[in-house]
């Protein structure tokens, strides 16, 4: 008979447990509320498991730290919190630029600077998609449960390792603080992915040539396969090019590689919405609170239908136009000043009305203030 793990963990211990569980082997990271969690339990289970855990003297340290471990072939993890997710940024791009896997969680905070330490917030939806700078790709993903939390954590460690580029996971501190009752599952049931290796021999290897899907094999430090990794715009072969063809080429490349393969990496769950006429657009914490609003709007005859994403990038764009298709008016509660309203306006035009409910004092969203809302329209 099979043995259920059911435990009662924090969904900052859940992150762990997913990243622990999804082979990462080496974290780097400088302590902050509210995602120190994270790298005390890291700390602790790391070196059991043959890892390594190194706590740097600052945020952009940590991030170039596990850049730096993951090109050698180890799967790498960093954990912050909104100002140091700030520093962690030029790192982030030459992470991007450089193609090297490797996962950023962000518990979010009030901000801006250090703002609200304790205090959860949905502040940094934006920063998780152009906080560096430049013409690039993103995956951020946000759970909405302890369990979920654990799941997608193993989802950004094999999205990080299929698409060769840094994953955020967006937590917010409501998620990373809250303990819930769950069973994990056994390690030997979970997909894992790790990253394509070359099949040609060393002479032959050329770093950034893509295959088909658009990734390139990718080599460790130390196999003997030697190679230049720079920032700058690079050819194949990874040495600096600034021809314009070169140049255009590699960030299309960069671009079309999650671009292609979006409905892999989209994860969306609908409630309630095959008659709705009102539609709450929502992620995170805030999609508890909309989901126990949508209950209490049914049970009063209101036609009301949920729409959660836990892929905040890419965005959902289609998947929302075809929940909204009925419906009369949509709704997006944020814990910010409405950083995902106006992508959801663009995704929906002009076809119905869209308002947004937003909260920046650092308390959650609750389903009385979704419901009063609703209750302006219908």
């Amino acid at each position: 008979m099979k043995t259920v793990k059911r435990k009662l963990l924090q969904g900052n211990e859940a992150c762990a447990e997913g990243a622990l569980a999804a082979g990462v082997r080496f974290f780097a990271g400088y302590p902050i509320t509210p995602s120190t969690e994270i790298a005390e339990i890291m700390a602790a289970k790391l070196p059991r498991l043959g890892g390594r855990f190194l706590q740097m003297e600052d945020e952009i340290a940590g991030m170039a730290a596990i850049i730096g471990a993951s090109l050698a072939g180890t799967k790498s993890l960093t954990a912050t919190s909104g100002p140091g997710f700030s520093l962690k940024q030029e790192n982030f791009g030459y992470a991007i630029m450089t193609e090297t896997p490797c996962v950023v969680v962000d518990v979010q905070r009030g901000g801006p600077s250090t703002g609200l330490p304790t205090s959860p917030s949905q502040g940094d939806v934006m920063q998780a998609r152009w906080g560096t700078h430049g013409s690039h790709p993103v995956i951020a993903l946000s759970p909405a449960s302890v369990r979920e939390t654990f799941d997608l954590t193993v989802k950004a460690v094999n999205f990080s390792e299929k698409f060769r580029l840094p994953v955020v996971l967006l937590l917010d501190e409501v998620i990373g603080h809250m303990r819930e009752a769950i069973e994990l599952p056994d390690y030997d049931e979970i997909e894992i992915i790790d990253r394509k290796k070359p099949q040609v021999p060393p002479e032959e290897y050329l770093p950034y040539k893509a295959d088909e899907d658009g990734v390139p094999p990718m080599a460790n430090f130390g196999d003997g396969y030697r190679f230049h990794v720079t920032g700058l715009t690079h050819d194949e072969t990874g040495f600096p090019s600034n021809k314009p063809d070169v140049s255009a080429q590699l960030i299309k490349r960069l671009n079309d590689k999650i671009e292609k393969h979006k409905d892999e990496i989209i994860i969306t769950e609908g409630y309630q919405l095959e008659d709705a006429e009102v539609v709450i657009f929502c992620y995170g914490c805030v999609a508890r609170s909309a989901k126990r609003a949508v209950k209490e709007a049914r049970e009063s005859g209101k036609k009301v239908g949920l729409l959660r994403t836990a892929t905040i990038w890419p965005f959902p764009a289609q998947v929302l136009q075809k929940s909204v298709k009925d419906a009369k008016y949509v709704l997006v509660p944020e814990m910010n000043e409405g950083q995902l309203l106006e992508e959801v306006e663009r995704a929906i035009g002009c076809k119905l009305k869209v308002e947004g409910l937003n909260k920046i004092n650092g308390e959650l969203i609750t389903p009385s203030e979704i419901l009063e809302k609703i209750g302006e329209v219908i």
